[in-house]
């Protein structure tokens, strides 16, 4: 079992209304679309020049804790920020050596979008798994929507995923918006759904 987790959150409020302190702004943009284009909040001369890790909130080890995926679907590589039942954003590292690149293409190797969507569902689970009193068994994929791909996704990239748990019912459905991103450039984004199977 996993040890407890200090939750870190990584998105600020969403702005308030001028007419309406207590309200927030109606084109304010949702709290993943914050994260995915938030800069990290640490800066050092070593991070602006991509030389040091991002804060790890959880690693490898605890993620397989969390998760059932084993190589070589395992996605998600580290989490860098993480409030759990409510939003998870998390780095996918992409690597030349990954299985899926013999044949995805040769001589000009693309991640799957189905891989990228994997990875991104992959991080709204790490939002449900340590939530409180829910049955035990497996999310699974109940539907997928809006989904689009803005640009490639090649060797060398890191994905930075983010998303947020946008409901839970009966606490065996839920939805989440997911936003990948790599450098900053939008790479994919939509709403997944998931079911609890016994």
């Amino acid at each position: 079992m996993p040890e407890p987790l200090t939750v870190t959150p990584a998105i600020p409020a969403p702005a308030a209304s001028p007419h309406d302190p207590g309200a927030a702004s109606p084109n304010a943009p949702t709290q993943a679309e914050q994260a995915a284009s938030s800069t990290p909040a640490r800066s050092s001369p070593a991070r602006s020049s991509g030389l040091a890790p991002e804060r790890v909130v959880l690693a490898s080890e605890q993620i397989q804790g969390l998760l059932p995926h084993r190589y070589p679907f395992a996605l998600v590589d580290r989490v860098i920020a993480h409030e759990p039942g409510r939003m998870a954003v998390a780095i996918k590292n992409v690597t030349l050596n990954e299985p899926q690149f013999q044949g995805h293409f040769p001589g000009r190797p693309l991640m799957p979008g189905v891989l990228i969507v994997e990875a991104m569902a992959q991080v709204g689970g790490l939002i449900v798994t340590q939530m409180p009193d829910l049955p035990k068994g497996l999310f699974v994929f109940a539907g997928i929507d809006g989904v689009r791909f803005r640009r490639p996704v090649v060797p060398g990239d890191q994905l930075r995923i983010t998303c947020e748990l946008l409901s839970l019912k009966r606490k065996r459905f839920g939805k989440v918006k997911a936003v990948a991103t790599v450098d900053g450039e939008l790479v994919c984004s939509g709403e997944l759904m998931f079911s609890l199977v016994d």
